[in-house]
């Protein structure tokens, strides 16, 4: 029998009964109520909003995050198998979550006051509201501490200008956590939907992520009360926390995409004739196999050792570049091979590849690109700054 959902390494006897669970449930909510969808909203650039309240009900936002504010409780591995099993399905739903648990939800827990997360966090957690995370600028990307948006204090509160770009989640957000600057120094704010001189227009026009909702925010006048600054967390450190979350769960998340193209490949290859037989009967096809094989094994590995380090509060934000930058890169090279072994139906959309491939080369660029996750991973080998 053909090897289809690989786990060649008895990885899923590493795991804990919660564990297999957690993965096992969020991996039948994607074959029942995701795939049957997802290439069409795909082909017609829609996002399937409609998820938003069933990844809510089974606990798919902030997993991490205390019971006691709505969240999962859950450590930091199921969130991990979420995301992966999420990405399977298709990057955009991935990337909704990831921003409402890593970006949100989380600054939120971390860096607001109580009141703030009362009446956010449980809210967020059902999917009964939806956030999004304002870092990059227009001009500012890879160098956040460039940004142009700023902060100016009055007797009630706080002014914010500036623009945001790339936004996930943002025309659809209900509250927005915004990173700018307050007499020079970055600061984290929260923006409620219906702030007088907030607006958040759509995106249009992607090759990429088209079943994800991309915008950008405007903010122009736009007044917050005072309770709305995150008021311990000063600098980058504070949008750089978000941020190795976030990427802790793309790093789950490329191996779903990479599994995704992998049965499909597996599948193809021992059903489709050429030659008078399936063509996975041929060295050059099973040479490709093996190497998606072989990288996903290891992607998977990492993935693991990287979940049970932060579980343990010892991981460290170089260690997630790292996984994010390898387990994406894996996940792209996997979708261009599975391209290459379905021929020319691999353009089909009845096939997953190329909207996979589309999708992880945003993934690649975003929270962080491949090469600014090299220079991270130089400065630590070396203790030389290559971008400074």
């Amino acid at each position: 029998m053909p090897l289809i959902t690989p786990d060649y390494y008895d990885i899923a006897s590493l795991l804990s009964e919660e564990e297999r669970m957690v993965r096992d449930t969020v991996r039948s909510f994607v074959d029942d109520e995701v795939l049957p969808i997802i290439e069409k909203h795909f082909q017609d650039a829609t996002f399937p909003i409609h998820l938003v309240k069933r990844c809510g009900d089974l606990g798919m936002f902030g997993p991490t995050i205390p019971e006691e504010y709505g969240g999962g409780g859950m450590n930091s591995v199921c969130y991990g198998l979420i995301c992966q099993e999420l990405e399977r399905g298709d990057s955009a739903l991935r990337s909704a979550v990831s921003v409402q648990g890593s970006l949100v939800m989380y600054p939120i827990w971390r860096y607001a006051n109580e009141d703030l997360k009362r009446k956010w966090l449980p809210r967020l957690a059902s999917g009964d509201a939806i956030g999004c995370f304002g870092l990059t600028e227009p001009d500012y990307g890879s160098n956040p501490s460039g940004m142009l948006t700023n902060a100016r204090e009055t007797d009630s509160g706080y002014v914010l200008n500036g623009t945001k770009m790339w936004i996930t989640n943002g025309s659809l957000a209900d509250v927005a956590v915004v990173w700018g600057k307050l007499d020079g120094v970055v600061r984290g704010f929260i923006v409620e939907k219906g702030t007088p001189g907030f607006s958040a227009p759509e995106m249009k026009g992607k090759h990429s992520l088209r079943a994800s909702v991309t915008s950008e925010l405007v903010l122009e006048d736009c007044e917050i009360p005072k309770t709305h600054i995150f008021p311990d967390i000063k600098g980058l450190k504070g949008p750089l926390s978000c941020l190795t979350q976030a990427r802790y769960g793309i790093s789950w998340g490329a191996i779903g995409a990479a599994i995704a193209v992998f049965e499909s490949s597996v599948k193809y290859a021992t059903t489709r004739i050429q030659f008078d037989r399936p063509i996975g009967g041929f060295q050059l096809v099973q040479d490709k196999l093996v190497w998606m094989l072989n990288e996903i094994t290891k992607a998977q590995l990492l993935a693991l050792r990287l979940g049970r380090l932060k579980d343990e509060g010892t991981m460290r934000p170089q260690q997630v570049s790292l996984a994010k930058r390898n387990n994406v890169w894996m996940a792209l090279e996997c979708a261009r091979m599975a391209r290459d072994i379905h021929g020319a139906n691999g353009i089909l959309d009845e096939y997953p590849i190329m909207r996979h491939a589309a999708n992880l080369e945003s993934v690649k660029t975003y929270e962080g690109t491949h090469d600014i996750h090299t220079l991270i991973l130089g400065a630590d080998i070396t203790g030389i700054d290559a971008y400074t």
